[in-house]
């Protein structure tokens, strides 16, 4: 399954609510040390990118940001308030090779459906470098429900997700758990990954 229509139509609708939500002065800490993590002026897949504005701390740091997204009023809005060349894209359009320093992929890929996270993880592999460095942010859980607003997403436990980058061919180096109350008002388990290629 591609992209799912009904979901980027929910990010179309809500673009500005959510970069409200979710607006920053500065980068949280696991931004910061995704950051800090990175070779001077890495290149860097900001993979569901939004607003934009992890890519415009990246590049504020130095860094080079490719930011994409599958929603259209997304990527406008990324570029309105940036000016950071953001592109439409969806995940099965991520054909790189060793193209990437570091991919942040920060609730993002939980849009995908189950059956097709393995080889989108598998093509974020072979466009990081190798020991690139992936953040992944995922809510935890099990199955595949829509939200509130009509989103699709896929839950997994921390272990599944290990063992399908593992197989994916990253390595799995930390993982951090904790809950937010994301767009749609509920307050949902996460989980994020750091791994290298």
């Amino acid at each position: 399954m591609s992209a799912d229509p009904r979901t980027i139509a929910v990010y179309d609708a809500k673009a500005d609510d959510y970069a409200d939500r979710f607006a920053s002065a500065e980068p949280d800490r696991h931004l910061s040390a995704f950051i800090a993590a990175l070779p001077e002026g890495a290149h860097v897949l900001d993979l569901g990118c939004g607003p934009g504005t992890a890519s415009a701390f990246l590049r504020a740091a130095g860094h080079v940001p490719d930011p994409v997204d599958a929603s259209p009023a997304m990527i406008a809005l990324a570029n309105r308030r940036h000016d950071i060349d953001a592109r439409l894209a969806t995940f099965d359009d991520i054909d790189a090779v060793a193209r990437y320093d570091g991919i942040w992929a920060n609730f993002s890929l939980l849009h995908a459906s189950r059956a097709d996270l393995p080889r989108h993880l598998a093509a974020l592999r072979r466009a990081v470098k190798p020991g690139g460095l992936l953040h992944l942010g995922m809510k935890t859980g099990a199955g595949e429900a829509r939200d509130g607003l009509d989103r699709l997403y896929s839950y997994y436990s921390v272990a599944e997700l290990q063992t399908i980058l593992a197989e994916a061919g990253f390595t799995v180096t930390a993982t951090s758990e904790g809950h937010e109350r994301g767009l749609a008002g509920t307050d949902d388990p996460f989980v994020i990954i750091v791994a290298h290629a």
